[in-house]
């Protein structure tokens, strides 16, 4: 086997080279005992090869050289702080409280706009107002929102 190592570690990255070598014994034992093999060592590399060969294609096709690792630096963890929790639950309690000050007509144009994700169409139905009513309503909640420093 220290020659099938060889033969994988020069065409493909270290990383690899054990799934490789156990890709190509997998492949060996599938194919069983049919008909016995003239040349053992020549069929192995020749496996080899066709192992290399899929595993690049399955790479072209899912950009493997496009992937990042896991770590800390390609995706950071986004921790769930008890400040940041609370910091929430208030956000989420100015925000209610908000909705609640505004006109009745704009926080429902608003609500079934950005939380129902409603249509302008289906809002001014629903509500029996124009289309430009619904936009001059959903403006008009943003800016207050704004005016208060909420999303």
């Amino acid at each position: 086997m220290p020659a099938l190592r060889r033969y994988i570690a020069k065409r493909a990255q270290s990383c690899d080279v054990d799934d490789l070598v156990q890709d190509v014994l997998v492949r060996m034992h599938v194919r069983g005992q049919a008909d016995p093999i003239a040349n053992v060592e020549g069929y192995l590399f020749q496996v080899a090869a066709s192992v290399l060969t899929d595993r690049a294609r399955r790479d072209t096709v899912r950009h493997r050289g496009a992937h990042h690792e896991l770590t800390e630096a390609f995706h950071p963890v986004d921790e769930l702080t008890p400040e940041r929790v609370l910091r929430g639950r208030e956000d989420v309690d100015r925000l209610a409280n908000a909705l609640e000050e505004m006109p009745d007509l704009t926080r429902d144009a608003f609500v079934l706009h950005r939380f129902e994700e409603m249509s302008y169409d289906a809002i001014g139905e629903h509500l029996g107002i124009s289309n430009s009513a619904v936009g001059r309503h959903i403006m008009k909640a943003v800016r207050f929102l704004a005016a208060r420093d909420l999303p």
